[in-house]
């Protein structure tokens, strides 16, 4: 990997010809050689990997989606064959090497043992299909940490903090990235494992004796979690920042969650999110800003980010909306090429030096919505229109008398040929006016999905709580699909 400090302010030119240089090395040397998948596929395609001279050429490979990766009941193993690995006579003939010599023969086998043996791995978190690993070798566990400095770096966390990592214990990318970050930048870390595993007034008395500065959280257990110590009147004063990773942060959210700080004694803290996937096996810094929103910085030296018109597939313009395409460059164990995200950047890719903190590689905008939550209804019960899920999210965390809330999709009397219904589950604070609020939310729902809500039900916020999984699941359930299938 190229050293931080100068990538992250060489000029554009400079990084694109560097992207340009490492796609060409990898693709001829790495992923025709030794990617069963992509081998395959560039050869049927006939496509001569040769003729990719720089990123520029990548629109004319085929796109990778999550269905060709994602393990089926029928192929269980897909997932294997996006994995980088020398085939059996490349082995051979290194394990010759290694019985010529004790020296150099040795050598480069442990050169290869480090580039390809893999050692770790993450998996997806199935909510769209079957659980999917992807490796990691010992190479490129050096490449998240090195990922995990420059999170750090940006974030201008330094080896004097102290941070408590609140994700869950899982082989999922926010807990391990927040692990090898530490780790490499040196920081004295508390790897708690949630709530889910410490148990949430264990974790409040962590915060109250470790006095940490950071602290690293799920969007929606935070929120959770800080209102129950505001209830206990706890003491986070030492809390300078807060970093989020595993779901999108909407503004509203934000600045409940600031609210909840300065109750708990914590001025100013500084509320940042993380853009990452399992698939790209990093994540990536939002600019520090309290106010702004000035996106996320890239690692041009470790990906290629194109964006791209959803519907078409064609390549949409600097800062201009489209769905994120990622590439792997220069990576190991598994690795994809133009990979869909289903991600949708409102403000596109930028290329021009941030205006904050004037960092030179490019930034992907801070709205990102997921364009896989877009669930598709019956289009002659439900007004003939697509109802775009992530609506809810700006919509209800903006609510302020809202604490919990749930959206449940039925059909009428669970007949799948019956009409669709939606529910909306909600908790809220005490002395609020219920029919008031029902009435608000109703038309906004109606004004930003198209479609009315069939009822809002209040309830308790301990057993909502428990019904969206706070703290039993990695992730808490905010949107079900309950409807039955023919």
């Amino acid at each position: 990997m190229e050293n931080w400090e100068k990538l992250s302010k060489m000029p554009y030119k400079e990084i694109k010809e560097l992207q340009d240089r490492k796609l060409r090395a990898f693709m001829a040397n790495q992923i025709y050689l030794y990617s069963p998948y992509y081998s395959n596929l560039l050869q049927e395609l006939k496509i001569d990997p040769l003729k990719v001279k720089g990123i520029e050429d990548l629109r004319h490979l085929p796109f990778t989606y999550k269905w060709d990766i994602a393990p089926t009941d029928e192929e269980p193993q897909k997932a294997k064959d996006f994995v980088i690995r020398p085939d059996e006579e490349i082995t051979e003939k290194y394990s010759h090497l290694a019985k010529m010599s004790m020296t150099g023969g040795k050598a480069q086998v442990e050169e290869k043992v480090y580039d390809f043996k893999p050692v770790h791995l993450h998996f997806t978190t199935g909510r769209t299909a079957n659980p999917t690993p992807f490796l990691y070798s010992k190479r490129d566990l050096d490449n998240i940490r090195e990922a995990g400095y420059r999170l750090l770096d940006v974030f201008e966390v330094t080896s004097d903090d102290i941070v408590v990592n609140c994700f869950p214990f899982a082989p999922h990318l926010a807990f391990w990235q927040t692990f090898f970050a530490g780790e490499q930048m040196d920081v004295a870390n508390f790897h708690s494992g949630g709530g889910k595993i410490v148990g949430t007034k264990n974790l409040m008395d962590a915060f109250e004796y470790l006095r940490p500065t950071v602290a690293v959280f799920i969007p929606g257990y935070c929120y959770y979690f800080l209102r129950e110590a505001v209830k206990q009147g706890r003491d986070f004063s030492s809390i300078k920042k807060l970093f989020f990773g595993g779901e999108r942060v909407p503004p509203g959210l934000k600045d409940k969650i600031k609210e909840l700080f300065v109750q708990l004694g914590a001025e100013d803290v500084m509320v940042l999110a993380t853009y990452g996937m399992t698939e790209a096996k990093v994540a990536w810094p939002e600019c520090p800003s309290h106010d702004e929103y000035y996106g996320y910085h890239l690692f041009p030296d470790m990906e290629v980010f194109e964006t791209v018109d959803p519907e078409t597939g064609e390549p949409v313009g600097e800062g201009e909306e489209g769905e994120i395409v990622y590439t792997s460059l220069d990576w190991r164990g598994t690795a994809v090429l133009r990979y869909r995200t289903g991600d949708i950047a409102k403000g596109g890719l930028m290329y021009e030096p941030c205006p904050n903190c004037g960092r030179t590689v490019p930034r992907i905008s801070s709205n990102i919505q997921r364009k896989s939550e877009m669930k598709e209804f019956s289009m002659t019960k439900v007004k003939g229109t697509l109802v775009n899920l992530n609506n809810f999210f700006p919509l209800m965390m903006s609510q302020p008398d809202v604490e919990e809330w749930q959206v449940e999709m039925r059909k009428r009397n669970d007949d799948p040929y019956d009409l669709d219904e939606i529910y909306l589950y909600v908790a809220v604070k005490e002395d609020v006016d219920r029919e008031k609020l029902a009435a608000d939310v109703r038309q906004k729902v109606l004004r930003d999905t198209e479609v009315s809500l069939t009822d809002i039900i209040f309830k308790p916020v301990p057993e909502l709580v428990k019904q969206l999984g706070m703290e039993t699941e990695l992730k808490e359930k905010r949107i079900l699909d309950n409807r039955p299938t023919d």
